[in-house]
């Protein structure tokens, strides 16, 4: 994997949006943030589009602003300004030629995922992190720090507490994955990952329970689950019950698919949709150690 180079003060970067839109004033805020990271911010012409109600501008705008942004030589790294939805609308879209003579960092997570897996099958590593549209929320200084840590410094350490439903283990390998709707959506796609012996990491948001289970178990059935390293779980946020409660745990739900496999899993991950949502290099190796005392996601060389 290509590692894009860190990012150093003085550096421009761009935020753009692929997917769902912003308010201006949060965009604000997050613009003077980074540039309290001593970053020239450059904003995306069409960022604040209202040519669509729910996207940042229509395809056509999304795109132009996505493609300058990982064409240009100047640009070191990408912030996506939110998730939501939209990215995979323009994704097959896009080209990578620039980006491969001028690589640099991509940040998001959510509906980038998308991204996160396009990326990493022509071999770059990107940061699944906090966004742009989170950057004014009061609990995101966790999650802000540590995005901060990887894009100057490098990877860190995650760590996790110990969770009863979790299986012991130690494994290293690429870590890939993100949102698990999006994950699902990728299947036949091009961007579909090859999970063989890699760390999978996955979330989710305001999702029904069985959904949860239909997705699991469509990816166990496409064979993406039994032949991983090991399995990460982030936060699994506002998972609801239906009319008729479906009767398990999400935790439940989530040991049923992956049980007979053996290999480390570990619940509980402060990855996703709340804060701190810890930085991680998606493409990147990494160890995961689960053990009754301690659980830890670090980088390896």
């Amino acid at each position: 994997m290509i590692t894009p180079p860190l990012l150093r003060r003085g550096d421009r970067v761009a935020v753009v949006a692929p997917a769902g839109k912003v308010r201006k004033d949060v965009l604000d805020v997050a613009v003077r943030k980074l540039e309290r990271w001593d970053l020239k911010v450059l904003v995306g012409e069409n960022v604040m589009s209202k040519s669509h109600s729910y996207l940042a501008g229509s395809d056509e705008e999304r795109l132009e602003d996505l493609q300058e942004a990982l064409d240009s030589r100047r640009i070191k790294a990408i912030f996506c300004a939110r998730g939501g939805y939209g990215t995979t609308r323009i994704l097959n879209q896009v080209d990578f030629a620039k980006f491969r003579k001028y690589p640099k960092w991509v940040v998001g997570f959510s509906d980038i995922t998308a991204l996160h897996l396009r990326l990493s099958g022509l071999g770059y590593e990107t940061i699944h992190a906090s966004m742009p549209s989170q950057f004014a929320d009061a609990a995101a200084q966790p999650s802000l720090e540590s995005l901060h840590q990887m894009l100057f410094k490098g990877p860190a350490d995650i760590i996790a507490s110990p969770h009863k439903g979790n299986v012991e283990g130690k494994v290293t390998g690429e870590v890939i994955g993100g949102n698990l709707s999006i994950i699902m959506d990728s299947m036949g796609t091009p961007i579909e990952p090859e999970t063989k012996k890699k760390i999978l990491i996955i979330e989710e948001i305001e999702e029904f329970k069985y959904k949860l289970d239909r997705m699991l178990t469509q990816l166990k059935r496409t064979g993406k689950l039994d032949k991983l390293g090991g399995l990460v779980i982030g936060y699994m946020t506002n998972i609801k019950d239906s009319n008729t409660p479906f009767g398990e745990a999400v935790n439940d739900i989530i040991r049923r698919q992956v049980e007979e496999f053996g290999y480390p899993v570990a619940y509980n991950f402060p990855i996703g949709h709340e804060h701190p949502n810890m930085a991680w290099r998606h493409g990147s190796k990494m160890t995961l150690t689960v053990t009754a005392e301690q659980v830890k996601l670090e980088p390896s060389t």
